[in-house]
């Protein structure tokens, strides 16, 4: 993971959300607060999409949100038991 993509990901861990953990800012306004160009944290957002630590939450208009995927959150995580034998 890059510089820009770990920099994506603690963004959107550490910004306030809404109750679906969805990140209710435009990308124009996340980008501001880390520094990046707009296109660039656009890309880079795009990239860390695709590796699968963001999911999209919903849309308004052309506006997309996006959470943290909450199975890298640890979220959700099931482990089998068995009995000991």
């Amino acid at each position: 993971m890059t510089a820009n993509q770990r920099l994506v990901v603690m963004l959107y861990a550490l910004h306030p959300t809404d109750r679906s953990g969805a990140v209710l800012e435009t990308a124009a306004t996340l980008a501001k607060l880390v520094g990046m160009a707009p296109p660039v944290f656009s890309r880079t957002r795009k990239q860390v999409i695709e590796a699968g630590w963001l999911e999209e939450t919903g849309k308004i208009g052309h506006i997309k949100y996006y959470r943290l995927d909450p199975r890298r959150m640890g979220e959700n995580v099931v482990i089998p038991l068995r009995r000991a034998t």
